[in-house]
Parts: C-alpha cells; structure tokens; sequence
C-alpha cells in the first residue's frame, strides 16, 4: 500500500496526471471515500493527464460517463445511487469493452457484478487536505504502485 498526503486540488489532479501515465489498458480502479473527498476530481487529473483536454463531470446522475481518448476507451462510474448491484446489467455493464479502463467510484454497491479492482484507492479528509491509501488489488495493481513510488 501507498499512503500520499496531498494538500490541494491541484495535487490531486497531479496524482491523476502521474497515474495516466503509468495506466495500463484494460485496468480497473475503484475509488473511495465519502462525498466530496475528491474522486472525481482524481478521474479528472487522470484523463486530463492523458493528454487531453476533457471536461469531466461527475456522473452522479448519468451512472457511467464514456471518455475516448487516444484509442482508450475510459468508463467513470458512479455506483452512489443504485439500489441493487443488478442494476449495472440494465447500464450494459457486460457491453464494455474489454480493453477498457474502468473508474468506478462507490464500487461497495456494485458487488457481484463488477470486474474485479487492479487498484483501489481510498481518499479521506484530513484537515489539511486529502489523505490517499493506494492499494494494489492485482500484478498490475503492484506494477502501478510500485511506479508510482
């Protein structure tokens, strides 16, 4: 596991940067953390980092946001108002492509039917800022975090 204290927005969208780089393709994270911790801002320094400019909004309300970019394809999640995990199969959860990178916030509520994690990473409030646990799920999980330190 990698722990980062980070103290803004702007290293966060850093972080998101430094982990687009690095990303291998397929590959799944899930994001944690309470609301307003900073998810989605992570996914925005990611794609963002990527090497493009996207506006990324949070799909709290659409569940799945798609992002092409580069010839990747990138799926954000946001699993917050689902009731059953059943309902990822009415999202077309089984339809994405294999060779997809999968940003799944909220993760907990999609048990079952969610591929599994290459990395998850739980973001916390501090009082001065976001406290990040990084922790390998997979292979490529620990190819990730070992890159990244």
């Amino acid at each position: 596991m990698l722990q980062l204290h980070l103290t803004s927005e702007q290293e966060q969208m850093a972080l998101g940067a430094r982990l687009a780089v690095l990303l291998p393709h397929p590959s799944v994270i899930y994001l944690q953390g309470d609301l307003g911790a900073g998810k989605t801002t992570l996914v925005r320094g990611l794609l963002n980092g990527f090497g493009e400019s996207v506006r990324v909004k949070s799909p709290t309300y659409t569940l799945i946001e798609p992002y092409h970019l580069k010839g990747v394809d990138f799926y954000h999640m946001d699993l917050y108002r689902l009731a059953d995990p059943e309902e990822l199969e009415y999202l077309g959860i089984r339809d994405l492509p294999e060779e997809a990178v999968l940003l799944v916030e909220w993760p907990e509520r999609g048990v079952g039917l969610l591929p599994p994690a290459d990395l998850e990473i739980n973001i916390t409030h501090q009082d001065d800022g976001r406290l990040l646990q990084l922790s390998p799920m997979s292979p490529l999980g620990d190819e990730i975090i070992e890159l990244l330190q």
